[in-house]
């Protein structure tokens, strides 16, 4: 019987956890109903803001900006957007993965000469990267309360070392909303400005009014700021999808689970219990021969 109560506590247990996962599916579902608001209505606008600054790139006057101007890539600043917390599957181990697939190969050289630099947004980037990279602050309070106004102040920090050639190229690595279940891993490159290949095509050339310089010295680091608050809506988003998805995994994984314990638990009955109708009847047996 000592067997039979080892699988009780054992069925209970994962009942226990199944019940937490069942909440904590809840939690995030909940949490990714805004998160999802958030980015949907964020991105039409960040999407044509970074139209907008394409085509002033394709067009015939030139952009006198400091966030435009290209230059040998000597010094490099990757910013790894994570979550904070675990329990969301392969949220966090397909970034790692994919910045160390991007450091080897795009920057090499770089990194062995110490001139590789992350930026990581999430505790658990922080603490994958910490003994083997090179940090810049860390950044856990963000996903508590993510604001645009926080996020602007990093923006701004790495904009600040773009110019003051800290680095000379920006990229930033993070999971893309798509849906709940889908969450797509993307580089993207900040800084320096530049048009995708696919659009040096077509361009639109404005007309400025009522000055070019003017418009551009505000209209460019505000639509820098918002395509790293859009970045930052993307990961939170994908992170509480992600987390839903593998709980949703976990509660399934643990009925089924139970289910295969209620069935070894009554074959393990049932032959305890064949196994002491067998003693009664030869101990009966032996009591009538005697």
């Amino acid at each position: 019987m000592a067997n039979l109560k080892d699988i009780r506590l054992r069925i209970n247990s994962i009942k226990s956890t199944q019940q937490t996962t069942k909440a904590m599916k809840m939690v995030s579902a909940a949490k990714l109903r805004k998160a999802q608001d958030n980015i949907i209505r964020l991105r039409p606008y960040a999407n044509k803001l970074k139209d907008i600054i394409h085509h002033l790139l394709l067009g015939q006057q030139e952009i006198d900006s400091p966030y435009v101007k290209s230059r040998e890539v000597k010094k490099v600043l990757l910013v790894v957007i994570t979550s904070n917390k675990g329990l969301c599957g392969a949220f966090n181990s397909s970034i790692f993965k994919l910045v160390q697939a991007t450091i080897q190969e795009k920057y090499t050289t770089q990194y062995k000469n110490g001139n590789l630099y992350l930026l990581c947004i999430g505790k658990k980037g922080y603490e994958f990267f910490k003994k083997s990279h090179s940090l810049i602050g860390e950044n856990y309070d963000l996903f508590t309360k993510i604001s645009f106004e926080q996020t602007a102040s990093i923006a701004e920090m790495v904009m600040q070392g773009f110019i003051e050639e800290k680095w000379d190229k920006v990229e930033i690595i993070y999971n893309e909303f798509k849906n709940v279940a889908t969450q797509i891993r993307k580089v993207e490159t900040f800084l320096p400005l530049e048009v995708p290949k696919s659009e040096k095509q077509n361009f639109v050339d404005y007309i400025f009014e009522p000055n070019k310089e003017e418009i551009l010295t505000e209209l460019v680091p505000k639509i820098l700021k918002i395509q790293f608050y859009k970045c930052i809506l993307d990961s939170n988003a994908s992170e509480h999808g992600a987390r839903m998805v593998a709980m949703d995994s976990a509660t399934e994984n643990a009925s089924q689970l139970i289910s295969q314990l209620r069935l070894v638990y009554n074959k393990e009955r049932q032959a305890a219990i064949t196994k002491e109708i067998l003693e009664i009847v030869g101990g009966a047996e032996a009591l009538a021969s005697s």
